[in-house]
């Protein structure tokens, strides 16, 4: 379904009852790679997935864009569902607008997920080359050949052939110039020394190979009050379709500590 806010237009579907619960991809992602994710909790949850604005079937407005920004979104969405707070799940640049909305809009979380992203990019500099090569690669060979790239890091194994080649024809895809406002949305971005101000019960969970350090993440969920941290073995940066479920399970017991039932 379409939702129209903010002078754009956000697809969005909702799918199960109970308490809610909102999924936010990552980048050049989409509603799509939370299908695991919906057709587990959708058995206990009223499960909220959407489009971030300039991916899937949301509009793709000129940039700038940045993280309050699709922040902003997320929340006029959910105002506009009347779901009162939500349990709020982020992957990647989803991580990164979840850290946001929990900052900005505590009360309208329940508890807050964290998969694979961090409170800050750290060196600017490093993290503005990371970009530079992206935007690089999309402007001489297009958003397929990019995906070929993050492919092979993504699903590294013999056995992940048909997650490479579904992840290559879905990141085909994508709105070139969009992809390029998304990639610099997080640019000077960094939530780190706010983290003691998030109150709600916080699970970071971490692929065992994801990009960042393990150690880097573990010293920064200790800055949340009520957070704790949490490992995928023999995993990677897409953990969520790799491993959806030992993804679920662990999920799926944070949410059963912190649900309203109990």
């Amino acid at each position: 379904m379409l939702m129209i806010l903010n002078n754009i237009s956000l697809y969005y579907e909702v799918c199960g009852a109970g308490e809610p619960i909102m999924f936010i991809h990552g980048l050049g992602a989409s509603t799509r790679d939370w299908e695991a994710q919906v057709r587990h909790f959708s058995k206990t949850h009223q499960v909220i997935t959407f489009d971030l604005r300039g991916h899937g079937h949301s509009d793709k407005p000129d940039g700038p864009y940045d993280v309050s920004m699709f922040a902003k979104d997320t929340i006029d969405l959910l105002e506009l569902l009347h779901t009162g707070p939500v349990h709020i799940v982020g992957w990647s640049l989803g991580g990164v607008i979840a850290f946001q909305i929990a900052l900005d809009f505590p009360k309208q979380l329940k508890t807050l997920t964290i998969i694979n992203s961090v409170p800050t990019f750290g060196d600017s500099i490093l993290f503005q080359q990371e970009i530079d090569r992206r935007v690089g690669i999309v402007r001489q060979f297009g958003m397929r050949a990019i995906g070929q790239a993050l492919s092979e890091n993504l699903f590294p194994k013999p056995e992940h052939a048909h997650l490479r080649d579904g992840f290559v024809e879905r990141w085909a895809e994508n709105d070139p110039r969009a992809y390029i406002e998304a990639t610099r949305s997080g640019l000077g971005w960094n939530v780190i020394d706010r983290l003691g101000a998030i109150e709600c019960p916080t699970l970071v969970i971490s692929a065992e190979h994801d990009y960042w350090p393990l150690a880097e993440k573990e010293a920064q969920v200790k800055l949340i009050p009520h957070a704790r941290f949490e490992v995928i073995p023999d995993s990677h940066h897409a953990v969520v379709l790799e491993q959806p479920d030992k993804l679920n399970g662990v999920l799926a017991q944070f949410l059963t500590e912190n649900s309203e039932s109990l």
